[in-house]
C-alpha cells in the first residue's frame, strides 16, 4: 500500500471547471464507495468551493493517479476536465499537502477559517461510511492537529484578506446584532456570493439575492437559503433591507441619491449601511451625505485588506514549521509499521523456540524448578531480542530513508529463514 493523492483547485483550474466536480453529499459517499471497491482500501473525499480532493491508501501497486482522476470525472460525467487540471501526490506529499490545507495555507483566502472545519466534516464522512481505516484515522488527527496548532500559535487566521469578508467586519462593528437585520446582496458573482456567505455565516437575519440573471442569482439564494428579488422591482423593496451590499459589473450606477434619500424617508431615520464594492461603482458616493447612511467603496476596504493580507503572509513560514513538525511525528509513526510485522514475527520466533526446548526439559527436571527454568528463559529471550527490536524501531522512526528499514527487516527474516513455507525454527530432528 501507497498513500496517493489528487486535486482539482483555484491553483489548477477556473472557477467554471472547478464547479463541474464539486460533489455534493450524496456523490460523496457514492464514490468513496467506488474508489473504496476498486481502488483504494482506505481514503479521503474533500470537496469545497474552491477544491476537490482525494486522498487514501492503494489496494496494489499498479494503481495510479490516472485511475482515480478518471472515477471522478466519470462521476460527474465531465467533458473539459483533463488531468493537467490535477495537482498529483504521493506518499509525503500527500499528507503534507493535506496538512497545508488544514492550516488554511493553500486556499484561496490566505487562513479560510471555514477550511478547516470542511476538513473534518470530510474525515467525519470518510468514518461514517467506513472509508476510513488506521492509517487515514491518524492522518485525521494530525491534520487537525496542524488547523489547530495554526490557528492558536499563529495569526494566520486573523483579520480580512478579501474585500468581501472585511466589508462584513465592518458591519459587524456598525450593527450589534446581526440576527435582527436583513440584508440585501445585489449580485451574483464571486465577490457577491463571498459577502453572502459571510453575512450568512455570521448570523444575518434575513438575506435575499437581485441580480439581472435571475438563474443565476436563484443558484446563489439557493445555496445560502435566502430569498431572491426580481431584478426590475428590486428598488421598490430597497426600504427593507438594513444592509445593502452592490457587487455587479454594471458599467453605469445601479442605484442614485435621490432613490435613496426616498428610502430614508420611507425607514424613518433608521440607519442603514450600504456597501459598494463594484468596480466601477454601482451606488452614487453621493448618499453618504445623507443622515444615518453608513456608505463605504472599495477603495476604503483595501487598506484593511492589504494590511491583514500582509501580516497573515508573514505568519507563513511559522505554519509551514509546525506543519514540518507534525510531519516528522506522523512519519516516525507511519514507518514503524513496515517494521512491526517482522518484530512480531522475529519474537514468535524465538518464543516457539524457547517453548520447544521448556517441552523437551520439562520432565528431565523437578517440578518445583520448572517454573524458574521459565521465567529464565523468557528473560533471556527478551534481553536477546531488546537491542534488535529497539534499533529496528528506531530506524524506522528516524525517517532516514525507509527503503533502509525495510531492508534490516527482510535481512532478519533471510537470516532467521522466517518465510511462509519455513519450519519457523522448529526441530525437524
Amino acid at each position: 500500500m501507497e498513500l496517493i493523492g489528487i486535486s482539482i483547485n483555484h491553483k489548477t483550474a477556473p472557477v467554471h471547471l472547478r464547479e463541474e466536480l464539486h460533489l455534493t453529499k450524496e456523490e460523496m459517499i457514492d464514490l468513496a464507495a467506488h474508489l473504496k471497491k476498486d481502488l483504494l482500501s482506505e481514503g479521503i473525499v474533500l470537496s469545497t468551493c474552491n477544491r476537490t480532493e482525494i486522498f487514501g491508501l492503494t489496494q496494489n501497486k499498479q494503481l495510479n493517479h490516472s485511475q482515480i482522476i478518471q472515477s471522478l470525472i466519470d462521476l460527474k460525467k465531465s467533458n473539459e476536465i483533463t488531468e493537467d487540471h490535477f495537482y498529483k501526490f504521493f506518499s509525503c506529499n500527500a499528507v503534507k499537502h493535506l496538512f497545508n490545507v488544514a492550516a488554511g495555507i493553500d486556499s484561496l483566502i490566505l487562513g479560510d477559517s471555514q477550511i478547516l472545519g470542511q476538513v473534518k466534516e470530510a474525515f467525519q464522512l470518510s468514518e461514517d461510511v467506513r472509508f476510513s481505516g488506521a492509517i487515514m484515522r491518524r492522518i485525521s488527527e494530525y491534520a487537525i492537529h496542524v488547523g489547530k496548532r495554526a490557528i492558536s500559535e499563529t495569526s494566520i487566521g486573523v483579520g480580512a484578506v478579501t474585500v468581501s469578508y472585511a466589508a462584513v467586519q465592518v458591519i459587524e462593528k456598525i450593527f450589534a446584532g446581526l440576527n435582527k437585520k436583513s440584508a440585501l446582496i445585489i449580485g451574483a458573482g464571486e465577490t457577491a456570493e463571498l459577502a453572502a456567505i459571510h453575512l450568512k455565516d455570521k448570523g444575518i437575519g434575513k438575506i435575499s439575492i437581485t441580480n439581472r440573471s435571475f438563474d443565476r442569482g436563484k443558484i446563489l439564494a439557493e445555496k445560502i437559503n435566502g430569498y431572491m428579488l426580481n431584478w426590475d422591482n428590486f428598488k421598490n423593496e430597497l426600504h427593507n433591507f438594513d444592509i445593502i451590499i452592490s457587487a455587479t459589473s454594471s458599467p453605469e450606477l445601479i442605484i442614485y441619491y435621490d432613490e435613496i434619500k426616498k428610502v430614508m424617508k420611507k425607514r424613518k431615520g433608521s440607519p442603514l449601511f450600504i456597501m459598494d464594492i463594484a468596480v466601477p461603482r454601482d451606488i452614487d458616493p453621493k448618499v453618504k451625505k445623507l443622515d444615518n447612511v453608513f456608505h463605504n467603496d472599495i477603495d476604503s476596504l483595501k487598506v484593511i485588506v492589504n494590511e491583514n493580507l500582509k501580516k497573515r503572509e508573514n505568519e507563513i513560514p511559522v505554519v509551514k514549521k509546525i506543519i514540518q513538525e507534525e510531519l516528522v511525528n506522523f512519519f516516525s509513526w507511519y514507518n514503524t509499521l513496515e517494521v512491526v510485522p517482522t518484530i512480531k514475527t522475529v519474537r514468535e520466533f524465538f518464543e516457539m523456540i524457547g517453548n520447544d526446548e521448556l517441552v523437551k526439559i520439562k520432565n528431565k527436571i523437578h517440578k518445583d524448578d520448572y517454573p524458574k527454568i521459565e521465567q529464565m528463559t523468557k528473560r533471556l529471550i527478551g534481553r536477546i531480542l531488546h537491542n534488535p527490536t529497539i534499533n529496528l524501531r528506531k530506524l524506522a522512526e528516524s525517517g532516514r530513508t525507509k527503503s533502509e528499514a525495510i531492508e534490516y527487516s527482510e535481512i532478519l527474516k533471510e537470516l532467521f529463514n522466517l518465510t511462509k513455507n519455513s519450519n519457523n525454527g522448529k526441530d525437524t530432528n
